[in-house]
């Protein structure tokens, strides 16, 4: 039974909340006032109804009140995160948390207010960058660290730990309207013509690199699923790529296989000839390097969900092991450079990709469809090949 202790103008509520694995009784306090101008016998009522409530919180475990929000973050990252998010998704959120601990780790789970993570926005948005890049935080990485605060919230209000998610009340800041940069099909033609160039001066060096532009010219596929790609998922007679897998790396955790980013990202496309031509021409040079290396060659690597599996990759590094995800925007940052040529970023093929589409006639859906979203229907989800249309 919870026990009541008058302290000045206010009393101390203490009830049990069961004990811990070591067998210690796990107390929990709260204080409680009563309203100006009460009697007596209204104290005595309110009180003992304060207590009652207080003690039926603490039975059911929803009493919190030694609990830091970084003690429960980290439960959240071993009770939910390992389980249930992809490792990459887990090192970005590790990324977020040290801003997000600073701010509010150190206090009580149940003590966090909308105003608390109000000024901790505010603090976003005036906020030093913490990478090499000049200027402040985007609107997009300030959602980013509310909405893993929010997601948290929502955990501890499923396991009836808080009533309360702060975060819903909280105003976020206006996302940019910048424009994406995308290039012209004239200066998508040209950069297909001086790759042809780069290919004639160091062939064995430079056909991984213009194979993988060339690829995400035409297909719209993400940088990590073009890395990920193996020749076993190239079926030459048909002239189909099916894509199923991403690679990624990670400072702490090294290089990721894992599945596209969407159920609906595992798909098939159709290439042009000349495409899966350069793809087996890729093979040809794979393989004549991993016999001038002999047992340097990684014969295996981690596949999706850390397993060994034997090495198919289509974009590797001199040994065998997978490319580095930067590996690609390096060499294409110099040959814009060389050339002249105005700098868009890989995924700004995506986007030229999917204009291509659109201009040609295809419908919106079937460009979502072909660009691995997850916003089209059910049928088209399947695993059907799309003709990309030539640029």
């Amino acid at each position: 039974m919870a026990t009541i202790q008058r302290r000045g103008n206010s009393y101390q509520i203490k009830a049990s909340c069961g004990y811990s694995v070591e067998g210690k009784q796990i107390m929990q306090t709260m204080t409680w006032k009563p309203e100006t101008g009460w009697n007596e016998a209204q104290i005595k009522k309110e009180l003992n109804r304060a207590a009652v409530l207080f003690e039926q919180e603490c039975k059911l475990g929803r009493i919190t009140s030694a609990t830091k929000f970084e003690t429960f973050a980290e439960k959240w990252f071993a009770e939910y995160a390992m389980l249930s998010l992809k490792p990459r998704t887990i090192a970005s959120y590790e990324q977020l948390t040290k801003r997000i601990y600073k701010a509010i780790g150190y206090m009580r789970l149940d003590k966090i207010t909308p105003r608390h993570i109000q000024k901790f926005v505010l603090d976003l948005c005036g906020g030093e960058r913490n990478d090499s890049r000049e200027g402040k935080l985007a609107p997009k990485t300030v959602k980013h660290h509310i909405a893993l605060i929010s997601t948290i919230y929502e955990y501890a209000m499923k396991q009836q730990i808080v009533h309360f998610n702060p975060c819903k009340a909280v105003t976020l800041p206006r996302p940019n309207q910048k424009e994406r940069e995308v290039y012209t099909i004239e200066e998508a033609q040209k950069i297909l013509d001086l790759l042809d160039g780069e290919l004639a001066k160091k062939p064995e060096q430079n056909h991984k690199f213009v194979l993988f532009f060339t690829l995400a010219m035409y297909s719209g596929a993400r940088r990590g699923e073009i890395l990920g790609a193996e020749f076993r998922d190239f079926d030459f007679e048909n002239g189909i790529w099916e894509i199923k897998r991403s690679s990624a790396w990670h400072k702490k955790h090294g290089m990721l296989t894992d599945t596209p980013k969407t159920k609906a990202s595992e798909r098939c496309i159709k290439l042009p000839k000349f495409l899966l031509d350069m793809v087996q021409q890729q093979r040809k040079l794979r393989d004549s390097e991993r016999d001038k290396i002999g047992d340097k060659w990684v014969g295996q690597i981690n596949g999706i969900n850390g397993e060994l599996v034997d090495n198919d990759r289509l974009f590797t590094q001199w040994q065998g092991k997978p490319m580095f995800p930067n590996s690609p925007e390096t060499f294409f940052k110099r040959f814009c450079e060389r050339h002249g040529l105005r700098y868009v970023n890989v995924h700004g093929f995506r986007h030229f990709a999917a204009s291509c589409m659109v201009f040609a006639g295809t419908d919106v859906r079937t460009v979502s469809s072909v660009l691995g979203h997850l916003n089209h229907t059910k049928k088209q989800q399947s695993k059907k090949s799309i003709i990309i249309p030539s640029i």
